[in-house]
C-alpha cells in the first residue's frame, strides 16, 4: 500500500507563492508507487482548501486567495486514511511551530522538526542564542525590539555603532527567503532598514556584514543525522535576496562547493552540530559564511523547512551526495513516521507510569 501523504502548502506568510512552487516540485517528483500525494492548501486568508481544489491550485488552474467555507481539515482527516503530512509552508504559521502544534493536536505524523525546534529555528534571535550555547562560531549582531526602538532610538543606534562596523545586514528575526533584509552601507540608512524589518516582525537583527562566500549544507535524519556535501551560492545581486532567489533566476549554485577536504569536513560537522543545537528532526538546511582572506567560518542560520523548488539547494545538495530527489522525498516521509512512532511509544510509556503511580497511591 502506498503511504498516503498530505502535501500541505500555501499559508499566510510572505512566502506563500514560494510554498506553492515547493509543493508543485514535490508532487511531481514523489515516487508514485510508494507515495500517494493528497494536496491540501492553506489559502492566503488562513483557511483550508479542499483536496480537489488544492490540486487545481497546484496545477495553476485556481487561485489560493480564499479557503473553502464548507471544508473542515479536522473532520476530513479523521476518515481520510492519512499516514503522514509533508508541510511545505515556509515562514510564519508554517515553519515556526504553529502548524506543527496543530498537527500534534490532530495526531497526524508529519515531516520535519517539532514545535520547539521549529520555533527556535524560525526566530533568528533565539536561534543564535542556541548556537552560542553550543559554542558555534557566529557573526556579531545586535537584537532590536520594536518597542525599545520606538522609545530609545538614539541609544540603540549608538549600541549598534559601538558593537558593529559597517556594512550591516538588517533583517526581521522571524522570516525567510531574505524577505525584509537590507544591506546598510551608511549609518544614515540604518533607521530606514530597521523600519523595513519591522514591517515583517516585532524584532529585528542588525548583523556585521562580512566579505564572505555563502556556503550551504543539507542535513537529513532524526537522532543520527547526516550532512550533505556543501554547496556555494554565487549571487547575481549584491546579496542573495528574494528577487535573486525566485524572480531573476541568475544566481549560480556550485555543487559541490570548491573547498579543500578539511574545510568540507568542517562544514558538514558544524551543520550537524547546528541541527542538534536546536533539536531539529527530519531535515534542515544550514547556511554558513566563509570569510574571504581570513578563511574563517561562521554559522549564519538554519532553515527547518528549506525550499523544495526545482532551483532549491536542499534537493540539489543531496543529489550531489548520491541521494536522488524521489528517494529523498520518500526518506523524509519515512523519518516523519518514524519520529511519530517513537513519540507515541514514549507517551504510552508515560501514561503507563501514571497508572502505576495511581495504583500505588
Amino acid at each position: 500500500m502506498p503511504i498516503r501523504t498530505i502535501l500541505l502548502f500555501g499559508g499566510r506568510s510572505a512566502e506563500h507563492e514560494v510554498s506553492i512552487l515547493s509543493a508543485r516540485s514535490v508532487a511531481n517528483a514523489a515516487p508514485k508507487p510508494s507515495i500517494e500525494i493528497v494536496p491540501v492548501c492553506i489559502a492566503k486568508d488562513g483557511r483550508f482548501v479542499s483536496p480537489e481544489r488544492s490540486a487545481r491550485i497546484l496545477n495553476d488552474n485556481d487561485k489560493s486567495d480564499r479557503g473553502d467555507d464548507d471544508y473542515s481539515m479536522e473532520l476530513w482527516a479523521r476518515d481520510a486514511g492519512i499516514d503522514c503530512v509533508f508541510p511545505l509552508i515556509h515562514g510564519t504559521d508554517g515553519e515556526d511551530g504553529t502548524l506543527q502544534g496543530y498537527l500534534e493536536i490532530l495526531g497526524l505524523p508529519y515531516v520535519g522538526s517539532g514545535v520547539t525546534a521549529s520555533a527556535i529555528g524560525m526566530d533568528k534571535g533565539h536561534m543564535k542564542h542556541a548556537f552560542a550555547a553550543a559554542k558555534l562560531p557566529l557573526v556579531d549582531f545586535v537584537q532590536v525590539q520594536e518597542n525599545d526602538w520606538r522609545n530609545e532610538r538614539e541609544r540603540i543606534m549608538r549600541a549598534v555603532n559601538n558593537a558593529l562596523r559597517l556594512p550591516y545586514f538588517v533583517k526581521p528575526a522571524n522570516g525567510g527567503s531574505s524577505v525584509g533584509v537590507t544591506k546598510v552601507k551608511s549609518d544614515d540608512d540604518l533607521a530606514a532598514a530597521i523600519e523595513k524589518a519591522f514591517r515583517f516582525d516585532e524584532k529585528a537583527l542588525v548583523e556585521r556584514g562580512i566579505d564572505a562566500r555563502e556556503i550551504e549544507v543539507a542535513v537529513l535524519g532524526n537522532d543520527d543525522p547526516k550532512a550533505s556535501l556543501p554547496g556555494e551560492i554565487i549571487a547575481a545581486r549584491e546579496f542573495y535576496d528574494y528577487e535573486d532567489k525566485y524572480v531573476d533566476d541568475k544566481t549560480q549554485l556550485v555543487i559541490p562547493a570548491k573547498l579543500p577536504k578539511e574545510k568540507t569536513d568542517e562544514f558538514r560537522r558544524l551543520a550537524i552540530a547546528a541541527f542538534k543545537a536546536i533539536g531539529a528532526a527530519g531535515y534542515a538546511r544550514v547556511d554558513f559564511f566563509l570569510e574571504r582572506g581570513k578563511n574563517r567560518l561562521y554559522v549564519n542560520e538554519i532553515n527547518t523547512i528549506p525550499g523544495f523548488t526545482n532551483i532549491s539547494m536542499y534537493p540539489k545538495l543531496w543529489e550531489a551526495t548520491e541521494l536522488k530527489y524521489p528517494r529523498l522525498i520518500e526518506r523524509l516521509i519515512e523519518l516523519g513516521i518514524e519520529r511519530s512512532r517513537t513519540r507515541a511509544s514514549r507517551q504510552e510509556s508515560a501514561m503507563t507510569w501514571f497508572d502505576e503511580v495511581k495504583g500505588i497511591v
